[in-house]
Parts: C-alpha cells; sequence; structure tokens
C-alpha cells in the first residue's frame, strides 16, 4: 500500500483571483479557439465546449443547437448508421460532431459504417469507463491506423502517465476524469477516483509536452466550474448534467409531487441504461451510475448563453483576452482544506 500526501483540488476547493485588466467589455473576450493536433494533422476552430456522449446529452437535437455556436457534440454510442445518414440530411454539421465507439470488435465495425456515411467527419471518440487496460491502448493504436487523418479523442483517465500512454498510442485528444460526474457512482462503488481540478492541471501539463490535448469530462455544474477547468488547463471541456433538463435533451418529462417539471437523466453505468441498451446488467458488472430528476429547464439556447456568458466574465476578470490565455492569465485562491489539515488546525485528535 502507497499514500500519496500531496493535496489535490476539485472545483468547490478553489475560486480564481481577480486581476486588474485592460479588457474594457466582456464582448472583447475571443472564446474559440483553432487547434492543431499531433497525430492527425487536422485543424478545427470553435468554441471548445463539448455535449458529452450519454444517450440524454450526446443526441443530434442538441448538435443542432451546440454547432450554431461553434460547439461540439460527442454522439451517444447507439446511433444507428442509418440514423446518421438522416441527420446529415437533416442539416447536420459533420465538423461539430464526433462518432463515439466503445473499445469491442463490434464497436469498431459500426464506427466504420458510420465514419463511412460523410466524409467530412473529423473527430472520433474512444468512449470506456476505465481507461487504464492496456488492451485500451492496443484499440487506440487500431483506430489510428485505421483512421490516420481523422482526430481521435481516447479516455478516460485521470493521471499523467496514462495520458501520455495514451497520446503516444495515437490519441489527439485525452479525456480526463474518473468518476466526478453528477450521476457517476464510481467512487462510492469502486472507491476509485481523483480530484477534477487536480487531474486537469497535472494532465494537461503531461499532454501539452507530448503536443497533445485534453478534454475535461466531468464535476462541472455551474459556468463557474467551466471556467476553472480551462483556467487549470483544459483545452476542451464536456458537459453532461449542464446541458440535461432540457427540450433538446433526451429523458423522460416526469411532474413531480410539488408541481414542478422534471426531466430524467441518468449515467450510463446506471442500470437504466444497461438495461435500456443491454437488457441487464451484466452479473460480473456493479452499476457505477444513477438515475435523477432535473429540473426542466425550457430551451437549451439560454443555458448555453449563460455559460458562454459565465466564461466571458471569467477572463475579463481575469485579463484573459482569448479563451486560451486563460490558464497563464488565472490564479486559483484555496477556499477549503482536508480533513487532515482541519484536524491540524483545529489541533483534532
Amino acid at each position: 500500500m502507497r499514500i500519496e500526501q500531496d493535496v489535490k483540488l476539485t472545483f468547490d476547493d478553489v475560486l480564481i483571483r481577480p486581476k486588474r485588466s485592460t479588457l474594457v467589455s466582456r464582448s472583447d473576450v475571443n472564446l474559440e479557439r483553432e487547434f492543431q493536433f499531433r497525430h492527425s494533422e487536422q485543424n478545427w476552430a470553435g468554441v471548445p465546449i463539448v455535449a458529452a456522449n450519454m444517450d440524454t446529452t450526446g443526441l443530434f437535437s442538441v448538435a443542432e443547437v451546440l454547432q450554431r455556436y461553434g460547439m461540439l457534440t460527442c454522439t451517444q454510442k447507439f446511433y444507428s448508421t442509418r440514423e446518421f445518414s438522416g441527420a446529415w440530411e437533416g442539416g447536420l454539421d459533420p465538423e461539430f460532431i464526433a462518432v463515439t465507439c466503445g473499445s469491442t470488435e463490434e464497436s469498431f465495425e459500426l464506427l466504420e459504417r458510420k465514419i463511412a456515411t460523410n466524409e467530412n467527419l473529423k473527430m472520433i471518440c474512444i468512449d470506456v469507463a476505465n481507461g487504464y487496460r492496456e488492451v485500451f491502448l492496443q484499440f487506440v493504436k487500431r483506430v489510428r491506423e485505421a483512421f490516420p487523418d481523422k482526430i481521435l479523442i481516447a479516455g478516460n483517465v485521470a493521471t499523467r502517465e496514462m495520458t501520455e500512454a495514451l497520446i503516444l498510442s495515437g490519441a489527439d485528444i485525452v479525456k480526463v476524469g474518473i468518476g466526478p460526474g453528477s450521476v457517476c457512482t464510481t467512487r462510492k462503488i469502486a472507491g476509485v477516483g481523483y480530484p477534477q481540478l487536480s487531474a486537469i492541471a497535472e494532465c494537461a501539463d503531461a499532454a501539452h509536452g507530448l503536443n497533445g490535448h485534453v478534454m475535461s469530462d466531468g464535476g462541472c455544474s455551474s459556468p463557474g466550474d467551466v471556467a476553472k477547468a480551462f483556467a487549470a488547463g483544459a483545452d476542451f471541456v464536456m458537459l453532461g448534467g449542464m446541458l440535461a433538463g432540457h427540450d433538446e435533451s433526451g429523458g423522460d418529462t416526469i411532474e413531480g409531487e410539488d408541481g414542478k417539471v422534471y426531466k430524467s437523466f441518468h449515467g450510463m453505468s446506471s442500470v437504466k441504461a444497461m438495461e435500456h441498451h443491454y437488457g441487464e446488467v451484466a452479473p460480473h458488472r456493479a452499476p457505477e451510475g444513477k438515475e435523477v430528476r432535473v429540473p426542466y429547464r425550457g430551451k437549451l439556447d439560454s443555458t448555453v448563453q449563460s455559460i458562454l456568458g459565465g466564461l466571458r466574465s471569467a477572463c475579463s476578470y481575469v485579463g484573459a483576452r482569448r479563451i486560451k490565455d486563460l490558464p497563464k492569465c488565472a490564479t486559483f485562491i484555496r477556499v477549503s482544506m482536508t480533513t487532515n489539515e482541519v484536524y491540524q488546525k483545529f489541533d483534532v485528535e
């Protein structure tokens, strides 16, 4: 057994300290970024906020809204090839779509068919809960060899050594986050995880040294959290719960006993998701997600505008004219203590 004593932080543990700024208005902030990638040699430009590849948020209906703002959607992996073909006919822009797959042979074959539906598709997202398995690294290598010109997103991991391993295996963008999501129960069920702010900072440092990129996945419950994720070094920020509960989101609409309207939202490792997509919870698995009700939020546009407005505000407080400049302009202030630090401060035995 080994215990790391270094302090690790999550979003609620810090605030961004304001600084003197020459910006006149929030409207002066540019939220768009242009990326070049290590392996694919592709360029991508847009606002680097991403809808999570969950069956309630990684939807074509969500993508239709986000593409108007230049934002990405990682589609849920259960769309059929026919549904993808129909989406292009409906006006979906492949520039802002990442095709999601798992790491099985069946997933690979379905990925090939989906990519074939539109030659302009640039991005592939290989998504698994545990990105630490050697077989996953081999799958990433296989996808890179099969699609050398595609921008490859792969994860999830939460430490620098596996970030480096995934980039060296062919990933352009590493998805960072083990257990921080609002409907993820991995930390309770398996006892495994890593505080998200520290995970972002450490993985970004590792990735950028190899000319790679990172995508923060999970833990953001407010626009301020999105700003903190970018300030910690994330190149992209993926959102699930913040995009749930809207007209365009998936999930059942429910009227609560309080008379208010809610929509259901669940993790992809929840009982509901596994029974719906696979027919059962496999005997060797324990569900690592849950189903919740989120308040009905109306049109997605209003939430997107709130997120973008909050991000512009954060940049203006620290003098960052571009979202790319936010990490070098931001200073974090710790506002909470670990349990051990509380004990030490108040001399509790």
